[in-house]
């Protein structure tokens, strides 16, 4: 959906045999919002964690560019944002990145595993954990 943007941990998941798989690949069939950033934080735990030839790592990214097509860049509107955001919110660099880029695509919903479920920021983009079993914003 155009007004939900995806983090990376939601991809990694549905590159697994992970219990949360499914529920990262319900989300990524959505054809959720992403940047670049989020494509280079997948690539790096692909290799790293997951141990993607660099085959897989091709086919993988192929597929997430295919049902995820608005991919955002990042720019330097994007760093100050998320700058600010991380500082305002305490999240991490990359997660304030994430957050920024979120907010400059107009979505209200982030979904990540990695930030803090439920969080509201500059009231119009919540956080929601997918894996949070119960929680009525899980897809």
């Amino acid at each position: 959906m155009l007004d939900e943007f995806l983090d990376s941990n939601v991809l990694v998941y549905a590159f697994t045999t992970d219990v949360r798989a499914s529920k990262a690949q319900q989300l990524l069939e959505r054809g959720c919002l992403i940047n670049v950033q989020i494509l280079n934080e997948f690539a790096n735990v692909a290799r790293r964690k997951l141990k993607m030839s660099w085959m897989e790592l091709r086919d993988a990214l192929d597929d997430i560019r295919t049902l995820c097509p608005t991919i955002s860049p990042v720019t330097l509107d994007t760093h100050s944002m998320g700058l600010e955001r991380a500082q305002r919110y305490g999240l991490s660099v990359f997660d304030g990145l994430v957050v920024a880029a979120a907010l400059e695509a107009g979505c209200a919903t982030l979904w990540s595993e990695d930030m803090r479920h439920g969080l509201v920021v500059d009231q119009r983009l919540k956080i929601l954990n997918p894996f949070v079993e119960g929680d009525p914003g899980t897809p």
